[in-house]
Formats: C-alpha cells, sequence, structure tokens
C-alpha cells in the first residue's frame, strides 16, 4: 500500500498519468444522480420530479443513468431558490423559461450590436420600505 501511495505521489508531481488543472466543460454531464443531490442540497426524488416537469435534462448514458453537469447543477439551485422564495414547479418553469428566453435574446442583441456576452444577473427584488416620510397619514375617523 506504501509502495502505490508513493507511485500516485509520484505521477502526480511528474504530470504523468494524472489530469492536472484542466475542468470539465461546464455542459458536460460528470455528475451522477446522488452526488448531483447531494452538490445542491435535495434528495434524488426531487432531481427526479423536475426532470418530469422538464425543469431539467440531464445527459444520458448508454444505459441510461442520469449524468448532471456544473449547468445542470445550477440550474438545480435556481430552482432551489425559486421554491425558497414560494413559487411551485408550474411557476418556476415558467420563470425559467422566460429567464432563459431572456438570456437568449440578450445574447443575440449583443452579437448584433458587436458587444461582448455578458450574463447579466438579476437584482433580488425589494419591496420599499414605509418610512415616516413616504406613508400616509392615518384616517382620524372611527
Amino acid at each position: 500500500m506504501l509502495m502505490q501511495e508513493g507511485n500516485v505521489e509520484k505521477l502526480m508531481r511528474t504530470g504523468r498519468g494524472a489530469v492536472v488543472g484542466t475542468q470539465p466543460d461546464a455542459a458536460r454531464g460528470v455528475y451522477g444522480i446522488s452526488v448531483a443531490a447531494e452538490l445542491v442540497g435535495t434528495g434524488v426524488q426531487n432531481l427526479r420530479a423536475y426532470e418530469a416537469r422538464g425543469l431539467l435534462e440531464p445527459e444520458r448514458t448508454e444505459g441510461g443513468t442520469r449524468r448532471y453537469s456544473a449547468d445542470d447543477l445550477d440550474r438545480l439551485r435556481r430552482i432551489g431558490d425559486l421554491l425558497e422564495a414560494g413559487l411551485n414547479l408550474a411557476g418556476i418553469a415558467m420563470v425559467m423559461d422566460l429567464q432563459d428566453e431572456n438570456t437568449q435574446l440578450r445574447a443575440e442583441n449583443e452579437e448584433q450590436q458587436g458587444l461582448p456576452t455578458t450574463p447579466i444577473k438579476a437584482a433580488p427584488s425589494r419591496s420599499p420600505k414605509r418610512t415616516s416620510a413616504n406613508s400616509k397619514p392615518r384616517s382620524t375617523r372611527r
């Protein structure tokens, strides 16, 4: 065992036999369903339900095993955020479709204008707080 560990360290130091410094393509499915569920903090059944509702479509191996990409994990986190905000799955599907369409239209618009395409994150919406300056006086009628 000690000999094998020494060989691994030697390979890693020399760079032979090990992939050094590369990141998988963000769109490439590399995570199994249980790993993806653990990384986003949800259950495996939830991932299956989201796929059944059309909220995401992970890659499949030839044997039919789901493989989730980094992009899929980001999408799952967005789903979780929207669920926490109180939306149901039907509402989340509509919001995500609109967000995807908006991102695509922005990219096309920037491409036509010759600008670099950069994703724009939506600012969280906040309702204005009432202060004494913007509050209406209360009625004195009873």
